[in-house]
This record gives C-alpha cells, sequence and structure tokens, in this order.
C-alpha cells in the first residue's frame, strides 16, 4: 500500500563514519569493536543527532547534515553517560543535553539526581551551564528561526519536564576575538527562564512550524473534559496561545505525561500496554489540522480512534474489531500508527487493517480506503510497534522512522498498488464488496496523483476494461468529477466545499465503506490569536467557512437540481423563448469567467477517446458506412454511450461531433430496427453531417432505401429540405419539385397588383389561355426566384419539369394517381 523511499540508514550514513574515526583514534587499519550508536533527535532542518560509546570509554554526539550528508562531531564527554535528551542551536554553537543518571556501583550511595540537564558551548570554550537537577525526565528543545545564523546573538531554549511544565530559556550570547560565541551571563541563565505552560499530561513539538501542542484539564468541567491548546512561537520569539479544542477523553489516559516529537529516549522504557490513548496532531500549509488519537478497549478485543478534522469543524469516531491472527491479549496492547501523507491520514495496525482517511472531503465515507485481514500491505518491514512517525515539511509524504534498524522512510502512497485494487476483485468478497475501495481507490488516484498523465491514461485502461456500470457507482462520472475537482480546487480552495466531487451524492442509498460503527461529533474550535497570519488565518477561514455552509441547505452542486430543466431543454426540437432565455444567460455568466475552466470537461472526454481509439486499433476505415461494424467497433462503441449516459447524468456537454461519431458507429454496429429505435427514445440525435453522408455513402438498396426513408421521416423540416438536395432519388426530386412550386406561388401571394402583359417571348404559344396565364406567371416569377437547382449534381431537369406538369394535372383532375 505504501512506497518508500529510504532517506537515512544509521548503518550506512553514521556508524561506517563513525568506525573509521575511530580506527584513527586507536590508530589501528581498522576498527573491529562494537559502538553503540543511538538517535537522539532530529531538528527542524533535518540534521540527526546521535549519540555513540568509543574505544577510550567516552560518550560522544555527533550530527548527521541531511543536506551535505556528512556527519561532525559535536561534543565529547570525558565518561560515558546515558543522554536521554538532546537538542543544537541553529548557529551550532549551544547544545543542550539532558542526562539519566546512573544509580548502579559506587554511584548509587551518593545523592544525586535523576536527570541532569546541561547546556553547553560547544564551540570553542566548551564551558557548561547546570539548568536543572530533577528528579524527573526533562527534555529540551531549541527554538528555529528563519534568520541568518550568523548574525543572531541569543538562542532560546525548551525545558519540558515531567512534572507537567515548560520553560523557555532565552540565552544571549556575545562575540569574543571576531570568531568566539560564548554565553553572555551563564550565571543569569536561571534568571532568563520564562513559564509557558503548566499542567500538562500530554505535549507534543512541531519544530518546522515552531508550535507546541499540549494537553491539559478543562477546570470548567469534569475530569474527563480536556482542553487542548496551541502555543505559537514567532520569529521575534515571542509567544502565545493560538488555540483551544475540547476534546472528551478517557479518565487517565496516559501513564505517565508523554511527550511526541521531541527525540528519543532510550532509557525510559514505555509501556504500551498501559497507554489507555495514543495522539498525535498534524497540520499543513494549505490551513488542515487534525488531532488523531486511539483507543484500544481490552475487554471487546476492540479499537476505536477518533480523527478530529479542526479544518472541517468536525470528526469522525470508529470502532474496529481486532478480528486478526494475533494472540487476542497481544492485540489489545497495539495502538495503531497515524501516518499524514498529504491530506490523507493512514491509520495503519500491522496484521489488522489499514484506513487512508480523505480528510479533505467528510461526508462520504467510501472515499475512504479501508482494508482489513490479509488484504494489508504497507510495505514496512519492521514491526509497527518500533516506528515512529516524524513530522516532516513536506506536504506530499510522511516520514517514518524504524527504530530498531535505525532507518527512515518517506512514505507515499503506492499509484501501482490502488490500480491493483481498481482492476482486480478480491477472491473473498464479491464485487459489490469492493466498489467502495475501487471508489475510494480511483478518487485517491485522479484527485492525489492526478496530474501524472502516465497514470491518467492507465486509468482510462481500466475504464475502457470496465464499461459496465458498477453497483454503487458510475466509474466513468466519478473519472470525470475528480477530474474536474482537482483542477477547480488547485485553482480555489474555498470551492471544495461547493462543488460536486462525486455522483454518490444523488443516490438514495450511498455505498458504505466500511464495516464498523462511525460517529460524527461537531467541534468548538477557538482561534484567539489577536493577528491572524500564515496557518492560522487559513484555518479560521476554513472552519468559518465550513459553519457557514453548513447552515446553508444543499449548498454543493447537485446534478439532480437541474436535471429537469436539462431533460425538458434537450427533448425540445424547436428552441422556445426559455431555452434561447437561458443560453443568453449562459454566455454572459461565460464571458466574466476565466477561460482555463471552459473546456475542461470536453478535454477529458477527448482524451478518453483518443485513448480508446489507440488501445483498440481503429483506423479511418470505421468511418465508412458499407461495411459491418467489427468486435473492436462494438467495444468503443460501447464505451461512447457509456460516456454519453455518464455526461447526461451530470447535465454536461459532450465535444463537438461526439453524435456524429456514435452514430456512425451505431450504424455498423446495430440493426437498422434497433438503430431507429434509439433515435427514437433520444439515445442518438441525427445531425447533419451524419445523415448526408449516409445519403450519400450508402447506395439505394431495398434495405438501405428503408434505413433512408426512416431516417428521413425523423428529421426536423429545415434539416429535411437539406438532405433531400444531396440524395439522388426520384422521391427527393418530386419533394424538391413540389418545394419549388409552393415557394413560387407562395411569393406570388405576396406580390399585389401583378399586372399580365401581352408581351409574350419568342416561341410563346397563347393558344389557351388559363394555361398561358399560368405560364406566363410562373415564368416571370421564376427569374426572381432563387433556382434550387443550381450547382446541383444530382437533379435532373427535364424529369422535374414532367413530375410538375403531371402534379399539375392531377391536382385540376385530368390524371389519377
Amino acid at each position: 500500500m505504501l512506497k518508500l523511499k529510504s532517506k537515512f540508514d544509521l548503518h550506512r550514513d553514521v556508524v561506517s563514519d563513525i568506525l573509521r574515526k575511530e580506527a584513527s583514534v586507536c590508530r589501528v587499519k581498522e576498527y573491529s569493536g562494537a559502538v553503540d550508536t543511538r538517535i537522539l533527535n532530529i531538528e527542524s532542518d533535518g540534521g540527526i543527532l546521535y549519540s555513540w560509546k568509543g574505544a577510550t570509554g567516552t560518550t560522544r554526539i555527533g550530527k548527521y547534515d541531511s543536506n551535505t550528508k556528512q556527519n561532525k562531531l559535536l561534543y565529547t564527554f570525558d565518561k560515558q553517560v546515558c543522554v536521554s535528551s538532546c537538542s543544537l542551536n541553529k548557529e551550532e554553537t549551544l547544545l543542550a543535553v539532558s542526562l539519566a543518571q546512573n544509580t548502579r556501583g559506587e554511584e548509587r550511595l551518593k545523592p544525586i539526581s535523576k536527570c541532569l540537564t546541561l547546556l553547553i558551548e560547544i564551540h570553542p570554550i566548551n564551558n557548561t551551564k547546570v539548568l536543572k537537577a530533577v528528579d524527573c525526565r526533562v527534555k529540551v528543545q531549541f527554538l528555529h528561526s528563519e534568520t541568518d545564523k550568523r548574525s543572531v546573538l541569543e538562542s532560546h531554549l525548551l525545558l519540558l519536564t515531567e512534572d507537567g511544565y515548560v520553560d523557555l530559556y532565552h540565552v544571549l550570547l556575545t562575540r569574543q576575538e571576531g570568531y568566539r560565541v560564548v554565553m553572555a551571563n551563564p550565571e543569569r541563565l536561571s534568571k532568563t527562564a520564562e513559564r509557558i505552560v503548566e499542567d500538562f499530561c500530554w505535549l507534543q513539538w512541531d519544530g518546522h512550524t515552531q508550535r507546541l501542542y499540549y494537553l491539559t484539564h478543562n477546570a470548567t468541567h469534569t475530569q474527563d473534559k480536556f482542553l487542548m491548546r496551541c502555543v505559537q512561537f514567532y520569529l521575534n520569539h515571542n509567544c502565545e496561545i493560538v488555540l483551544e479544542l475540547p476534546l472528551e477523553l478517557p479518565a487517565n489516559p496516559f501513564h505517565t505525561v508523554k511527550f511526541v516529537n521531541l527525540g528519543f529516549d532510550h532509557y525510559h522504557i514505555e509501556r504500551p500496554e498501559q497507554e489507555l490513548v495514543r495522539m498525535e496532531v498534524f497540520t499543513n500549509r494549505i490551513g488542515s489540522m487534525c488531532v488523531c488519537y486511539s483507543q484500544p478497549l481490552k475487554d471487546k478485543q476492540e479499537l476505536i480512534y477518533t480523527v478530529v478534522l479542526v479544518h472541517k469543524d468536525c470528526s469522525k469516531t470508529f470502532r474496529v474489531s481486532l478480528g486478526g491472527d494475533q494472540p487476542p491479549q497481544k492485540a489489545t496492547q497495539l495502538h495503531p500508527l497515524f501516518i499524514p501523507i498529504g491530506y490523507y491520514i493512514l491509520v495503519y495496525l500491522q496484521g489488522y487493517f489499514f484506513h487512508c482517511i480523505n480528510t479533505r472531503q467528510q461526508e462520504l465515507l467510501c472515499h475512504s480506503l479501508f482494508l482489513s485481514g490479509l488484504d494489508v500491505d504497507s510495505g514496512l518491514q519492521g514491526q509497527s510497534a518500533n516506528m515512529t512517525v516524524l513530522h516532516a515539511e513536506e506536504e506530499s509524504s510522511g516520514s517514518l522512522l524504524d527504530l530498531a534498524s535505525g532507518r527512515i522512510h518517506t512514505a507515499e502512497l503506492s499509484p501501482a498498488y490502488l490500480l491493483q485494487i481498481l482492476r482486480s476483485d478480491t477472491p473473498r468478497c464479491p464485487s459489490s464488496k469492493t466498489d467502495p475501495q475501487r471508489l475510494a481507490a480511483l478518487h485517491c488516484l485522479l484527485v492525489y496523483m492526478g496530474n501524472d498523465p502516465n497514470l491518467e491514461l492507465k486509468i482510462i485502461e481500466w475504464l475502457c476494461d470496465n464499461v459496465n456500470a458498477f453497483e454503487s457507482f458510475d466509474q466513468i462520472q466519478e473519472f470525470i468529477l475528480a477530474s474536474l475537482y482537482r483542477i477547480s480546487y488547485e485553482k480555489s480552495l474555498s470551492l471544495d466545499k461547493v462543488l460536486p466531487y462525486s455522483s454518490v451524492f444523488d443516490k438514495k442509498q450511498c455505498p458504505c465503506c466500511v464495516t464498523m460503527v462511525v460517529l460524527f461529533v461537531c467541534v468548538c474550535v477557538c482561534v484567539q490569536a489577536r493577528s491572524l497570519q500564515g496557518f492560522w488565518s487559513e484555518l479560521q477561514w476554513n472552519t468559518e467557512r465550513t459553519k457557514y455552509l453548513d447552515a446553508v441547505p444543499n449548498p454543493r452542486y447537485r446534478t439532480s437540481h437541474i436535471k429537469r430543466d436539462w431533460d425538458k431543454l434537450r427533448s425540445e426540437r424547436r428552441p422556445s423563448s426559455h431555452m434561447n432565455h437561458m443560453e443568453e444567460n449562459t454566455k454572459k455568466v461565460l464571458s466574466m469567467v476565466d477561460t482555463w475552466c471552459l473546456g475542461k470537461t470536453l478535454e477529458l472526454i477527448r482524451h478518453m477517446l483518443e485513448s480508446v481509439w489507440l488501445k483498440h486499433k481503429l483506423g479511418p476505415h470505421v468511418l465508412c458506412f458499407t461495411q459491418r461494424g467489427s468486435p473492436a467497433e462494438w467495444s468503443v462503441f460501447h464505451f461512447m454511450f457509456r460516456i454519453l449516459e455518464a455526461t447526461r447524468g451530470l447535465c454536461l456537454p459532450l465535444p463537438p461531433g461526439y453524435h456524429t461519431l456514435l452514430a456512425v458507429f451505431a450504424v455498423r454496429c446495430l440493426p437498422h430496427h434497433t438503430f431507429l429505435q434509439y433515435i427514437d427514445h433520444g439515445v442518438l440525435q441525427l445531425t447533419e453531417t451524419f445523415v448526408s453522408r449516409l445519403m450519400t455513402d450508402l447506395d439505394n438498396s431495398d434495405a438501405n432505401e428503408r434505413l433512408k426513408f426512416s431516417i428521413l421521416k425523423r428529421l426536423p423540416e429545415p434539416m429535411e429540405q437539406t438532405i433531400y438536395h444531396m440524395w439522388d432519388h426520384p422521391v427527393s426530386s418530386a419533394s424538391i419539385s413540389r418545394d419549388y412550386v409552393r415557394t413560387l406561388l407562395e411569393k406570388h401571394n405576396k406580390n399585389k397588383g401583378f399586372a399580365f402583359t401581352s408581351r409574350d417571348k419568342p416561341g410563346f404559344r397563347p393558344e389557351f389561355l388559363p394555361l398561358t396565364y399560368l405560364a406566363k406567371i410562373l415564368s416571370d416569377i421564376e427569374e426572381q426566384a432563387l433556382n434550387p437547382f443550381e450547382e446541383q449534381e444530382n437533379v435532373d431537369a427535364r424529369f422535374v419539369e414532367e413530375t410538375a406538369l403531371k402534379q399539375t394535372l392531377i391536382q385540376l383532375g385530368f390524371e389519377e394517381k
């Protein structure tokens, strides 16, 4: 399910370099001893801090630069120590460490604290200042600001303690001898401390955005009510609480104070079986924020997890039965991994289930992919209990650290796996059960990864191979809507609440994607910043827009709202005043709309047609009427009908020439009587291009004559007159003659005051005066009327004259029909 790419390997990128350094210290060609190398922290710039115990009995701290791929020795202790927390300032002049005190041996008798926190000058003097000596765990973390590190003469350090408070130290620096940067007043450090958080039970640091999230009891409610707050640090290192979010959690959710994304303590034993709740917060730049937490139920062998969509002002709670292959007692000790990938949150519990939640569209759960049991294949090699999710700055991929192996992977959704879900049925499930999985996979491919033209081509090939609509959704409609949604959403984020991103909205019963209980809970979001900037302004805008649109009935566009008017207009052969009015309004609206979006639906359909045409290797011979259609043409014809049904259901237009091409395929593939029934039921439309080609290309055999007569009867009158001129047949000539005489007489009736003159043309015979009078009138009018036979290759003028005379005799009663 996941596509993993190696980003860092502790043995490859660090240990091999350490062995070379140890060999140099020991003055040997190759160092064969063991080095206990451990990852300590990952700073916001991607630098990885680590420690190792070398051959000389000392503990050293180094940094791996992810940009230059180089290692640097930062500091060497004069003995072996247990580093439980570590952080480096951006200027790389100060190193903060927390040491877990060794209580074994002789030191057990000394009155020492369990944790010693130091601030060390690493260049050039190595002065050391004790910040804390307490009997609880202490985490250290420098603030990083986007400034020129050469000009900065101050650093800011967070001390976060297990006792439930956070202090901020402001460390002033001074430059000596032009290059030495040291602490200005190390003896006054304690006086610079500022208490910014008190009484928390859970805390998470986000280094890329310089935010601190923490959970505290809500004093106005009972003890099972909690309040999550966010402290935002700004470039000037001022900070303020910018968010408050109430959460309902079980009483005493954490066995001990929980630190998230604050390095790795190898001397503190985590006990997942005692954790009632595991919680993390994920954000991205476009103003989305998700709070995820899980709670295993030991008695019922179930897992409950909640994803709070702060930007949507709602939350989703899922209940999953753990019916996997793991022993029941072991299953209850596990919490799932929450992995952010783009706007998806992946909930993964190894051996049990994989849930890919779409955080952008919360209305339809069928847009969230759920796999369980043997279908779960995450691509992760290690145990999920050893995996840690790193809060990376990239929006499109998440990072995973396997502490056991020391490897960091960037994780993305695998398009190959999603295509496999589209193409194959699950043997253990009927097709109707896999439809929601296909729907979720299709939208993930089109909306999340749809900018890849090669991937779009593979999806179109899948559409061609599955022309029949699935039980739960129309895959062609979903392809069109999802593609248009991606294009529109990239242009304007504010449209996502009103855009029609799925055709399932118009179904009476929406398909259910996951066999679990889903509870929707409203969330109260309070953004408190005085001057909102960046992410917080986007988050506030998202939540306010959501609240406004939720108050509007049916804010999202649905084709069912205009389907009745659309069908009425499509059934009218002659444009009505109402239709003309709508067309004029449409032109005015489109004239004010940016032209980037006007042809996108037509382009999608053209792309589908082009792909299916190439897939079946069709050539120009398919446009000939004289041959019957091949199986390949039948497949293309069927696919074009599915496109026609899909676009009509969505009230969307078709590209020019589509109806003509479809009618050509229909003539070649269908029996004539079936073809005519399709016309009568409005499925096929007779275009002038198609009918003219049919009249000229088909011969006048009995079957073809019957087909042509049937088509002529179904044509609107203006098109019928045009088509008669193109068919070389006595019936068309007779019709032309009748229309010609009718035109002459109608014109004569309008020409009042006409007088007969005795001037005759040479050869004029006046013996029968009534006929002479009629002939004279017709002759004079003929000079003024448009001759329909000019430049017409297929009209016999002599035959027309004889036909006109015969028709006159019949009308006068001298001859019978």
